[in-house]
């Protein structure tokens, strides 16, 4: 065998072992180009909002707005996938996306900061039933739970590394010229992103429909209906996900404030940056072993280290008031991700085969609409005082956690168990 072909059956192997795939890498490679055009500016909204003249509330609005339209998005997305395929619905939701981001830039007002985010803020989520229907389509059972991953992992990326640029073009040119030219170069990768998702990604037009307890079902577009079919164990994880995510939103806002206005020592929009960049780091190097062990056992434990996670996170901010203090607050904050591709892939699981990606956006529906009353009131509570918001948080986080822990079970199904499960002594 030639050094050549050794290289191509290594290549080969490895990515038959991360589940790899043309659409698969196509919608990886849209992830990456989006992903970092939006995180360049939408994680430093907040500071531009006040520069622009917006204050607290419209900082709370801004963010129970994000939880609210992930809520109300995803359910229509996950229909829409389910309805004319991943690919079509893609190209529909990267549109909506890139007319936010052109309106941002073009009027420099916090109102139009708010009138675009209803376009581009909730474009992941918008998108992520069709993308993760679309990895139970390409891949077998068994390579499942590991393309959720790499599909979180490979998330990361824009996540670590658009801040880190954001801050760099805040730092050159000022807080409201460096975030408009950042939603500039969001739209440029947004463009991009579009002819390449399109090229990579085969039509996965879905069957008109599917055999179900010899009945014939089409994708269901009524929220309630398709509530009945949900699992039992998917409620109670969704419970408690709505308790923890309560502890998540209440302060995410405002984390950015925290660090660069209100502690002592205060740090520089490009130190913020580094600190998601190694907030990202932290969960990228996690991703990949989790995945392999959920794979092979239990899953409740990976979901409940997820959640202790997040529920320490707030308090050890609360206490951290300097960059070093800080950098050990951001790699705790990032170990929140240890189980949610576990979790994800769960859902998808549990979820009928003829509406898998509007099973998995409901789930995400009833969950945001909650947590996004939690968000906003974080501005309240950040208004009382930001020891308020945080501890709030914590506390939050313990009954979710506490709950999960005592009620929580492993999920099962016939589907999981014949596809998914992998016999260790094999």
């Amino acid at each position: 065998m030639t050094t050549s072909e050794t290289l191509k059956t290594r290549a080969s192997r490895i990515s038959g072992f991360l589940g790899l795939q043309r659409s698969t890498a196509g919608v990886l490679a849209m992830v990456v180009l989006v992903g970092m055009g939006e995180r360049m500016a939408e994680r430093f909204l907040p500071i531009y909002m006040l520069a622009l003249g917006g204050g607290a509330l419209a900082i709370g609005l801004l963010q129970a707005m994000d939880n609210l339209l992930s809520a109300l998005y995803s359910f229509p997305g996950g229909y829409l996938s389910d309805r004319i395929g991943t690919r079509k619905s893609l190209l529909i939701f990267n549109l909506v996306a890139m007319a936010g981001f052109a309106l941002v830039i073009l009027v420099p007002a916090w109102q139009a900061v708010l009138i675009g985010a209803v376009l581009f803020i909730s474009w992941s989520a918008i998108s992520l039933p069709a993308t993760m229907s679309l990895m139970y389509k390409v891949l077998p059972g068994g390579k499942r739970t590991m393309g959720v991953t790499m599909h979180s992992l490979v998330k990361r990326i824009p996540m670590a590394l658009g801040p880190l640029l954001g801050g760099l073009f805040i730092g050159i040119w000022g807080e409201q010229d460096g975030v408009r030219l950042a939603f500039g170069a969001a739209l440029v990768m947004a463009v991009a992103a579009l002819f390449l998702q399109q090229w990579m990604i085969e039509d996965d037009s879905p069957d008109k429909a599917v055999a179900f307890d010899a009945c014939t079902l089409t994708p269901e577009k009524n929220p309630l209906k398709l509530l009945r079919l949900m699992n039992p164990s998917m409620k109670g994880l969704l419970v408690t996900d709505i308790l923890v995510r309560f502890c998540e939103q209440i302060p995410y806002a405002f984390v950015v404030v925290w660090c660069m206005k209100a502690i002592s020592q205060t740090v520089s929009a490009l130190q913020f940056g580094l600190l998601t960049t190694i907030e990202m780091t932290t969960a990228v190097l996690v991703y990949i072993p989790v995945a392999y062990l959920a794979d092979r056992g239990t899953k409740k434990p990976f979901v409940l280290m997820t959640f202790v996670f997040f529920t320490l996170f707030p308090l050890v901010l609360l206490y951290s008031r300097s960059f070093e203090w800080l950098i050990l607050a951001f790699v705790l904050r990032g170990l929140k991700e240890f189980g949610e591709p576990t979790r994800k892939a769960l859902i998808m699981d549990l979820s009928p085969d003829h509406c898998k990606a509007g099973m998995f956006g409901l789930y995400y529906l009833i969950r945001d609409v909650f947590v996004s009353l939690a968000a906003f009131g974080g501005a309240f509570l950040w208004q009382i005082s930001p020891q308020t918001n945080l501890i709030t948080a914590f506390v939050c986080g313990i009954i979710g956690t506490a709950g999960f822990a005592v009620f929580g079970r492993d999920i099962s199904s016939p589907l999981s168990n014949k596809e998914v499960h992998h016999d260790p002594t094999q």
